[in-house]
């Protein structure tokens, strides 16, 4: 199954879902001639991206009361500009290391048209939202101390397991971005960021760019560690050209 069809055949559903209020996966194996296990993985994929509602045997359309605002909405179209982008970026049998955070999150729906991955993750978000993809990637856990506020593993014990690997590309975001130190985070747990850094040939950091310029004490990877910043296509000139003096390559999306 194609990346494409997948995603013609996941809008046709939330559409089907949205105008007859509640579907049935059996109907829905039928109607577009794929197995219930592919349907079930679809209808998981929809509800993570807040499209509709899964119930037992089926779905039913988001109350209107739960539905995303035209805020919430923008926001998200940014962050899968920039998934789509660092998509690109990836080849079939890479070995990549996905940081916790919604905008690298983002990234795990692009995927389903790459082959034989390794993923490595501190977030059961996205270690629970790879698990779900088609083109079932071998996926690795950092394990460690859970951290409530990233909602990830942190710590000695997720640090060690990463030195025991090599990874091609790191996918990390940011809080902000400071445009003479490098990215800066409101968590004071940055050591596991940098492991993740150091053992990854290619760094590349995804973030929004109205978060660039945005000092914020905690440094988390200097502009030495980065390689590549993938960003929204808005970013100023003055700004572009200050990141890449710093020898790294920026990506508009």
């Amino acid at each position: 199954m194609s990346k494409r069809n997948t995603q013609l055949r996941r809008h046709a559903i939330s559409a089907l879902v949205n105008t007859k209020g509640e579907v049935s996966v059996e109907e829905l194996s039928i109607k577009f001639e794929t197995s219930e296990v592919t349907i079930r993985k679809d209808l998981a994929s929809l509800e993570k991206n807040g499209q509709l509602l899964r119930r037992y045997g089926g779905a039913i359309a988001l109350p209107s009361e739960v539905v995303s605002d035209e805020l919430d909405a923008k926001v998200s179209v940014r962050k899968l500009e920039l998934s789509v982008a660092a998509a690109e970026l990836i080849r079939d049998h890479n070995r990549i290391v996905i940081d916790s955070g919604s905008t690298t999150a983002a990234l795990i729906q692009q995927l389903n048209g790459k082959r034989g991955l390794v993923v490595m993750t501190n977030s059961l978000h996205v270690a629970n939202a790879l698990n779900e993809l088609e083109s079932e990637p071998h996926l690795l856990m950092t394990g460690g101390t859970w951290d409530a506020h990233s909602e990830s593993f942190q710590g000695q014990v997720a640090e060690t397991v990463l030195r025991s690997y090599d990874f091609d590309q790191l996918f990390i975001g940011a809080d902000g971005v400071d445009l003479e130190r490098g990215t800066t985070t409101f968590n004071e747990l940055v050591g596991l960021s940098k492991v993740m850094a150091d053992v990854s040939r290619e760094v590349i950091v995804m973030v929004e760019s109205e978060k660039i310029g945005r000092k914020i004490p905690n440094l988390e990877l200097s502009w030495d560690a980065i390689d590549v910043l993938i960003t929204n296509k808005d970013l100023s000139s003055d700004y572009q050209q200050q990141i890449e003096s710093f020898g790294v390559k920026v990506i508009l999306a």
